[in-house]
């Protein structure tokens, strides 16, 4: 057993290592910007963008919050421009926030201003501005809560889970890196803030000082017990959707293979190891989904979302 978690761990170490050239591969396509508020965050000194899908209806609604991922720009959102999450939501009584920026961030309170990204003052603005906002301008009850996120954002949305344990009930992550402070892992995250032009000692000081492990859901876990959870990665062999990202295939990338593939494989090792401490904790309702294939893109988070909605978040709310 220690042989085969030591052996998985080397294989994350040089799958996070290639994550730095391999981000682009994230990038949201361009498209005209969707609608949004403008919601003021106090924390940050800044106006943020938020697409708003309301859940209709005269009584006191749920409320899911949708992050993007590490190069989320400041105009749109990945879920809107390359997925029908949104369009989805229409109708199910929630109320769904998607708020725009936080490229880098890992949407974290960061303990000083960075030169380059500025003030980073998410966890207060996703779980106190926002949720303000939401329960004046769309009747949320600020009771029935959930945080999603993938890549960058489904590390964040477990430890914003795991933080606040008592405003979230559910979380979903899809190819997130819950490992914060494991070999390899810190890192690679380290390397993301800098690939976005950030100092990462400036977001939780220089590790293993300041508050990485504040800030590591592996090591919070037992925070989310009788909370539902779920976790999803592929294993980034092959593809269902791309025949290029499948060895083997007449229309087989390897370029594109060596973009798309070891984010994913560095995910399924993180998010495994995550689902077996997070089995041990009493009263969690997990839901997995690790496939056998996967590429680090919105095709398959798009699904996982959806599977997430009726397992995790839809029981959790109603």
């Amino acid at each position: 057993m220690r042989k085969s978690v030591g052996k998985r761990l080397m294989i994350a170490v040089a799958s996070m290592a290639t994550l730095v050239g391999t981000a682009v591969a994230v990038t949201p396509q361009a498209q005209a910007a969707p609608p949004y508020e403008m919601v003021y965050s106090r924390a940050m000194h800044k106006n943020v963008k938020v697409h708003i899908v309301d859940g209709g209806g005269s009584k006191a609604k749920p409320t899911l919050y949708l992050l993007d991922g590490l190069r989320a720009p400041n105009n749109t959102s990945g879920w809107l421009q390359n997925t029908r999450v949104a369009q989805w939501m229409a109708g199910k009584g929630t109320n769904v926030a998607i708020p725009f920026g936080g490229g880098g961030s890992f949407y974290t309170d960061w303990e000083q201003r960075d030169p380059k990204l500025g003030v980073n003052k998410w966890e207060t603005f996703l779980t106190k501005e926002l949720p303000a906002y939401m329960k004046a301008r769309h009747n949320s009850d600020n009771r029935r809560n959930g945080i999603a996120g993938l890549s960058m954002s489904g590390t964040a949305a477990l430890n914003l889970a795991s933080r606040h344990p008592n405003f979230y009930k559910a979380v979903a992550s899809y190819s997130g890196y819950p490992t914060v402070t494991m070999p390899g892992f810190t890192q690679g995250i380290q390397a993301s803030v800098a690939e976005m032009g950030g100092n990462p000692n400036n977001m939780w000081g220089f590790f293993p000082t300041g508050q990485w492990f504040a800030n590591d859901p592996f090591l919070s876990a037992g925070n989310l017990a009788g909370h539902r959870v779920y976790v999803s990665s592929g294993t980034g062999v092959g593809s269902k959707y791309d025949s290029s990202l499948t060895p083997g295939s007449g229309s087989f990338n390897p370029v594109k293979f060596a973009q798309m593939v070891p984010l994913e494989v560095a995910a399924s090792t993180s998010s495994q190891l995550y689902i077996a401490r997070l089995a041990a904790v009493p009263g969690v309702r997990l839901t997995t989904h690790i496939s056998p294939d996967g590429a680090h893109w919105w095709d398959y988070w798009q699904d996982r979302f959806k599977q997430s909605w009726n397992t995790t978040f839809r029981p959790a709310f109603f």
